[in-house]
Order: structure tokens, then sequence, then C-alpha cells
């Protein structure tokens, strides 16, 4: 039943962040496309892994610069980001691809680590922000993310 209020939320223009299993649940709801399957290897992955930010056109990914590189942690079994062509070509045309992964662990597609919606305010990712938001959790490089979601959100 939650799902259906977050869809809501969603359609009304609302931010909805997907994080991990998280976004598993906005693929299947559609409010993003595609798929997650099962890492490619078959195996639960847990280690930091540089991203390349894709897009910064958005409250997510606003206080990070096109072509940066981050520093977040995976911690996931079933995070093979899976599309067909057509979905990654617009995924990529309308830049929606969030962010890509340097060293793609878990073979997604075309090394999406995250991706936005249409209106850039759902983003769905595997990596684990939150786990790179403090200085006592090895590191800053998530803090970002939050930064331009709640600066968003007051600016609202």
């Amino acid at each position: 039943p939650i799902c259906r209020s977050v869809v809501a939320h969603a359609e009304k223009g609302g931010y909805v962040l997907g994080i991990c299993n998280g976004f598993q649940v906005l693929t299947e709801t559609g409010l993003l496309p595609g798929v997650l399957l099962r890492n490619a290897a078959l195996k639960y992955i847990c280690k930091p892994v540089g991203l390349t930010v894709q897009s910064a056109d958005s409250a997510f990914t606003s206080g990070y610069a096109q072509g940066d590189t981050i520093d977040i942690p995976i911690a996931h079994h079933d995070s093979n980001i899976t599309a067909d062509a057509d979905t990654l070509a617009m995924l990529k045309a309308e830049d929606r691809v969030a962010f890509t992964y340097g060293d793609n662990p878990n073979g997604s597609d075309a090394d999406i680590a995250g991706i936005l919606s249409a209106n850039r305010r759902v983003l769905g990712m595997m990596p684990h922000p939150e786990r790179r938001a403090e200085v006592v959790h090895g590191g800053t490089d998530g803090a970002a993310m939050f930064t331009g979601l709640a600066d968003a959100l007051v600016s609202a």
C-alpha cells in the first residue's frame, strides 16, 4: 500500500530517492525504467567504488560537476541494472543517467549506477551515498547529494 502513496507523491512532482532496494521499488512501480537483476557474478558485493557524475542537472546531483568522480560504497546482491537498447539510448539522450560505475562491479548495462526520472525529481541508485555523508563514515562524497536535495526542498 505504501507504494501507491510514493507513486502519487512522485506524480505530483515530489522528490523521491530510492537507494539500493529502494531503487528496485522505483523500477517495479514504473517510476523509473529498467529492471534490477542479480549481480553478474551472483555474489553479494560490499565495498567502496568510484562513481562518475554523468548529470549535474538535478537537485540530487547539483552539488557535483559533470565528470566528477566520487567514492561511494555499494552493498548489494540484486543490482545489475538492465534495460533494452531503446531505453538505454533514451536515458543517455535525455541526460537521465546520474551516475556510472568506473569499474562496473555488478554487470549493469552501460555501467549505470543511478538514473533520474524525466522530471528529474526521482533518483534511483544502487550505491549508498548515506554511507559517505559524514567524516566519521569514512568520507563525505555523498553529502553533496543530501545538501542539494535539502536546498531544493527549502526553495520549494
